[in-house]
């Protein structure tokens, strides 16, 4: 991940850690049409966000300590 990507992906991190969020609403929000951003598919394949039963998406024990490590998260 570039520099742009991985504040964009904080961002995305921190945004659903504050409560889950169901995977339409994540989409909905984070989903883009430039191949070069690719922020909802960088959180999911470095392990910071996983789909949860009932469809929501939520933050892993690896997003929470990138989170923290980044002072996004107390």
């Amino acid at each position: 991940m570039g520099e742009a990507a991985d504040s964009l992906v904080l961002d995305l991190v921190e945004w659903i850690a504050r409560e889950p969020r169901p995977y339409s609403e994540v989409i909905a929000a984070w989903r883009t049409s430039c191949p070069r951003l690719t922020i909802w598919e960088d959180a999911v394949d470095s392990g910071y966000v996983v789909r949860a039963t009932g469809a929501m998406v939520v933050v892993t024990e690896d997003g929470r300590q990138w989170l923290r490590a980044h002072g996004r998260l107390s």
